[in-house]
């Protein structure tokens, strides 16, 4: 179990390095370039949200979008067992041979589109580049794949645009909306140490943590579930921002504001996808079943493996204490994966010295 668990948070570590691979796309609010964690975080929220009938098992499509761009020696990093899963997810992803493949294609088209109109003014040569894109390439897949969805982006595109008719306009106001999780910085840093880590990737990163440690957990979670909560997780940081653990905040104002944050974030949604989502989230915070247990277990063991990779992190900012540390964080991990932290214990008595 030892040597399985050392080649998960190795491979855990590396995936890291996707937080500074730049794609092409830039941020709605233009600010800059979406990193590809965060791309893979935002077209797994979008399977989640519009996948259909024909597009396979939704919880595969969540995983390719989530595996895609990892790099072949980062997943062969895993046990062989899980290293032969994802590398086969990977290929799949890019065969695009299966109904989940091809939709990730599609959603890839979609989400791409859609930040760049939404990050606007677009000069002529940026519209005339995406409305040929559109009429003849690439992206008119989408006229025969999502025709409603093609005929809004054309309207846009034209300057004809409207609201799209719900609930696909409800799906994309929401999505919108979540591009903003891009721009939210956490308290901990990337693994590389040179900057802070967004919440958006921060998701991304704990859905590979329930792909692959779900084995470590006390009682078997269904990951797919805990997938799904961690996508979702953070999405009240939009409004309500970062608290982290360390820091100097008000719990009961943070949980007040994370509430009011939830009601108008989910609230956005189509029904019933909007109750069934805050369910999803109320699960996770009240960690009331077997999957959010877990799933809060490893939020809490990411931070610790960033501050550990850069020589303390942000405890030093934050002036952590050894004693702290475990009741602010052991404890919640033993509650879902004992053995998580267990392994971690002589890594913090390396840096903080023996408990």
């Amino acid at each position: 179990m030892t040597e399985r668990l050392d080649r998960h948070l190795a491979f855990l570590v590396a995936a890291d390095r996707l937080k500074t691979a730049t794609g092409e796309a830039v941020l709605m609010d233009g600010s800059r370039r979406e990193n590809l964690a965060e791309r893979a975080w935002h077209r797994a929220l979008w399977a989640l949200l519009c996948a259909g009938p024909a597009d396979g098992a939704p919880d595969r499509l969540i995983a390719l979008c989530l595996v895609a761009d990892l790099a072949v020696e980062t997943i062969a990093l895993l046990p062989p067992d899980q290293a032969a899963t994802l590398e086969s997810l990977r290929q799949e992803a890019s065969a695009a041979a299966t109904a989940e493949a091809r939709a990730l294609r599609r959603i890839a088209l979609a989400q791409d589109l859609m930040q760049q109109i939404g990050a606007g003014p677009l000069a002529r040569p940026e519209l005339e580049a995406l409305t040929t894109a559109l009429d003849i390439g690439p992206a008119a897949a989408l006229a025969d794949d999502w025709p409603e969805l093609h005929a809004h982006l054309a309207a846009l595109l034209s300057g004809r645009g409207r609201p799209a008719p719900d609930p696909l306009g409800a799906r994309l106001r929401f999505l919108a909306e979540a591009d903003r999780l891009k721009s939210v910085l956490r308290g901990t840093t990337i693994f590389d140490g040179t900057r802070r880590e967004t919440s958006a990737e921060h998701s991304w990163h704990l859905a590979l943590f329930a792909l692959t440690l779900g084995e470590h957990a006390v009682d078997p979670p269904d990951p797919a579930r805990a997938v799904r909560m961690l996508l979702l997780h953070d999405l009240v940081e939009i409004d309500a921002g970062d608290a982290p653990i360390h820091g100097n905040h008000d719990p009961a104002a943070q949980e007040e504001a994370e509430l009011r944050a939830a009601e108008r974030l989910y609230g956005l949604l189509p029904s019933p996808q909007d109750a069934a989502l805050r369910a999803i989230w109320d699960e996770f915070e009240a960690a009331r079943s077997v999957d959010a247990v877990f799933a809060r277990s490893i939020d809490r063991v990411q931070p610790v493996l960033a501050n550990l990779a850069t020589g303390g992190g942000t405890w030093t900012e934050y002036s952590v204490t050894r004693a702290q540390l475990e009741t602010r964080v052991g404890d919640k991990v033993r509650r879902g994966a004992p053995i998580l932290w267990d392994a971690l214990v002589p890594r913090l008595d390396a840096w903080f010295g023996p408990a």
